[in-house]
């Protein structure tokens, strides 16, 4: 395994590796790959001098040559993805980075990200299970949890009316939430 590749461990959040996206499509026929960004501000994907792969080898560090933003589109070309058929390789790939890399949050916002909420369990505030975070979507307005469960998937508002409480330390989310809503 070479100097930058490590395992790559299922409690990331707790060894101070925070997922800020994946690659989701490619761009062009030299190896550009187009990125998916989980961060508050998508373009800040970009900003970023290396990434971290999360294969099957491991965590992979790759260095960002280049990135451009093509409207709403974000793309990158990394060290070691020359062509378009290496790039294929990677669709679908989680991207890392250390969670020192990322800025602290400001005074007047959450101690966490959404990366911390991802895989968290849902609860009812009665205790009824929901399921888990699988995904989270920015209507603009405010941020909605995707919460996939046995039965369903629901889309629940991440608002304070609604989540009274995230407990990263034991793994849940509480919400005033009707179960069969």
């Amino acid at each position: 395994m070479s100097e930058s590749q490590e395992p790559a461990r299922t409690d990331d959040q707790k060894t101070g590796w925070v997922v800020v996206g994946r690659i989701h499509g490619l761009f062009g026929v030299q190896g550009w790959l187009r990125l998916f960004s989980y961060l508050e501000r998508p373009p800040d994907l970009l900003g970023f001098d290396r990434l971290w792969l999360v294969t099957q080898e491991g965590r992979e560090a790759r260095r960002v040559l280049d990135t451009e933003r093509k409207g709403l589109r974000l793309v990158a070309r990394l060290e070691g993805v020359g062509d378009r058929e290496s790039a294929r390789t990677l669709l679908g790939t989680e991207v890392q980075v250390p969670r020192s890399a990322l800025p602290e949050a400001g005074e007047d916002e959450e101690g966490f990200l959404w990366a911390d909420l991802l895989g968290l369990d849902v609860e009812t505030v009665e205790g009824v299970p929901l399921g888990s975070v699988t995904s989270l979507v920015d209507t603009g307005a405010n941020d909605v949890l995707v919460v996939s469960g046995e039965d369903r998937e629901r889309l629940i508002p991440f608002l304070g009316d609604y989540v009274p409480e995230v407990d990263l330390e034991r793994g849940i989310i509480r919400v005033d939430w009707d179960p069969d809503f």
